[in-house]
């Protein structure tokens, strides 16, 4: 099972590769969304260490045809094995949950496992083309920062989603009316991607799609609803049209990915949010259930002892948890 799962990845990460490689802008292999990264690093969290040669070996299938020379490619190849490592032990040792339920999942993937890991892949692949010779006269720092915000975007927006499909699972009992704001949202939401690749600049329409995704939906509408706004917004950006038509690159890219960082924030930061709102309070309700049948049973029995819900000790607590309001 450890080949397959490496075989497993390996493919994915070529593949995914290969579909980043459609929008690039540096050299014919620097991107400013790279989701092999965001492939690399649910692997490692899913599935654990063991996976980690499939991420090596896809990663130098990619470079092979791209690098300038054999350690080139081995230098960048190194680099993008390391970053999603870092990432993943950084988010270990942060106690991060896959199910990103937590706010501090969220703060813990944003700013360890996107932007603290990826700066390894970056700076590695950036001054190998550098010092190669490969990279345009001041072309380093264009080349860096493309780099950098491009693995760091393959985790924001890549990452989740993963997630949410390793948890997915067919709701029951489902009301048609939840279907059809579903729909709607999705048609929205590829509608608005459109406007965004128009003449007109219309990017900040995303913003109120990725908020009602997160309130109503949580994880399984924000993660998606931010990948594909992001997307559209790459596509824009690499065809000079809408915000992006008539700046340098470098000054497209720090906007495009500005955009595309605040849409990951927004997604993923509102629907930890609320989706720990929504546990806090099925917690209250849960105590009030209680502290209702321990008020009912000592009505039934006056005169007698104080008659506890089960599991409950004489102090009113559960399991030694915390007392309920």
């Amino acid at each position: 099972m450890t080949v397959v799962w490496i075989c497993a990845v390996a493919a994915l990460y070529y593949a995914s590769g290969r579909l980043g490689l459609l929008q690039q802008v540096v050299r014919g292999q620097i991107t400013p969304l790279w989701p092999p990264t965001g492939i690399a690093l649910a692997s490692l969290l899913l599935v654990g260490l063991r996976v980690w040669p499939g991420i090596a070996l896809g990663a130098l299938l990619i470079n092979i045809p791209l690098g300038p020379s054999l350690p080139a490619v081995l230098a960048i190849t190194a680099g993008n094995t390391l970053a999603p490592l870092c990432s993943y032990a950084l988010l270990r040792r942060s106690g991060f949950r896959t199910e990103m339920n937590r706010l501090r999942d969220a703060l813990a993937l944003v700013f360890l496992g996107a932007f603290t890991g990826m700066l390894i892949s970056a700076t590695v692949g950036s001054s190998t083309l550098h010092l190669a010779g490969v990279l345009p006269a001041g072309g380093y720092w264009t080349a860096w920062w493309v780099w950098w915000t491009g693995d760091a975007m393959g985790v924001l927006v890549v990452a989740p989603v993963l997630f949410v499909l390793h948890a997915a699972r067919w709701p029951k009992d489902t009301p048609p009316s939840r279907w059809e704001e579903g729909s709607l949202l999705v048609a929205a939401t590829i509608g608005v991607g459109f406007l965004e690749t128009a003449p007109v600049p219309l990017t900040f329409l995303a913003f109120p799609l990725l908020t009602w995704a997160a309130f109503r939906f949580q994880r399984a509408g924000a993660a998606p609803c931010a990948l594909v706004v992001s997307t559209f917004a790459i596509i824009a950006a690499t065809r000079r049209s809408g915000p992006f038509a008539g700046h340098s690159l470098l000054t497209d890219m720090i906007a495009l990915q500005a955009f595309n960082g605040a849409a990951a924030l927004t997604a993923l930061l509102l629907a930890a949010a609320v989706t720990e709102r929504n546990q806090t309070h099925e917690e209250i309700e849960q105590a009030c259930r209680r502290l209702a049948e321990m008020a009912a049973r000592n009505a039934s029995q006056p005169g007698g002892p104080p008659v506890l819900p089960d599991g409950w000790d004489n102090e009113g607590q559960n399991g030694g948890r915390a007392r309920p309001p």
